[in-house]
């Protein structure tokens, strides 16, 4: 048991040291103030529901204290997202985290302060076919930043769901992917989808909102977060002019973000 405990702290240090590497203008992890030392992030119940598959061995060898792992991660969301524990912040009474045999990667349910986020073991050993360790728990992490956002992160209003509403849609699985992006949760510009529309969620709405972070306000992620409670209906158009101001318009910035990053070519 001290020997994983002492494979997890390499691991840490190992973490830690690449996310202060900065890339395409992506600033290093985001900083974990003493301030949220004291704040419940919620009950975590870690559940291994399969315990046969290599993978669970695998997860149990890098993870030795999954509660303490998924709180220390929790925090670094909320920081992200919020000012402080004193923002209108989402209450999580209880995650229940799992490691499932299953497809796929993993995803978040439940509602109403009560979370549910699975863990495939399949993917774990997908991950870990080359037998690299650090590779695996930078990827663990990375998934986990993002499914906790999902947890933590405020919703648009007046639009309808997740289910019924492509922006909504695009706003949750974009700022979910921020978060990773801006706490160094993604290979730097090699995960950077080339092209595309701010609509399209995930990674490539997650690049444009750091970089509108990097290069326009440095707390854009936790204003464009707070404004689903203060643009309502809510758009993106809506959010970017109440956060940077009315000469800002999201598809003139998206424009200018392709062109910074080479994606397009500035037209004479």
């Amino acid at each position: 048991m001290k020997k994983n405990y002492l494979l997890y702290a390499l691991l840490m240090l190992i973490g830690t040291a690449a996310c202060a590497t900065k890339s395409n203008g992506q600033n290093e992890t985001v900083a974990v103030s003493s301030e949220w030392d004291n704040y419940n992030v919620g009950t975590i119940l870690f559940e291994d529901k399969a315990p046969q598959t290599k993978g669970s061995d695998i997860y149990h060898r890098i993870i030795p204290d999954p509660e303490s792992y998924i709180k220390e991660q929790a925090k670094t969301v909320l920081a992200t997202l919020y000012g402080s524990p004193e923002d209108s912040i989402p209450p999580v009474n209880k995650i229940h985290y799992t490691l499932e045999d299953s497809e796929g990667i993993s995803a978040k349910g439940g509602g109403n302060g009560d979370v549910t986020i699975f863990y495939s073991t399949r993917h774990i050993e997908k991950s870990f076919a080359q037998n690299d360790t650090a590779k695996l728990f930078f990827e663990t992490r990375g998934v986990l930043l993002h499914e906790l956002t999902h947890a933590y992160q405020l919703e648009p209003q007046g639009i309808g769901s997740y289910g019924t509403n492509r922006t909504f849609w695009a706003f949750i699985e974009g700022m979910a992917d921020a978060v990773r992006v801006a706490n160094g949760g993604f290979d730097g510009p090699n995960a950077r989808p080339k092209g595309g529309n701010y609509m399209d969620g995930y990674r490539t709405t997650g690049y444009f909102l750091v970089w509108l972070r990097d290069n326009k306000d440095p707390e854009f992620l936790r204003k464009f977060n707070r404004s689903t409670l203060e643009v309502i209906p809510w758009s993106f158009d809506g959010a970017i002019k109440h956060v940077l101001g009315d000469k800002y318009s999201v598809d003139e910035l998206w424009h200018e973000y392709q062109v910074a990053v080479g994606d397009i070519q500035e037209t004479k």
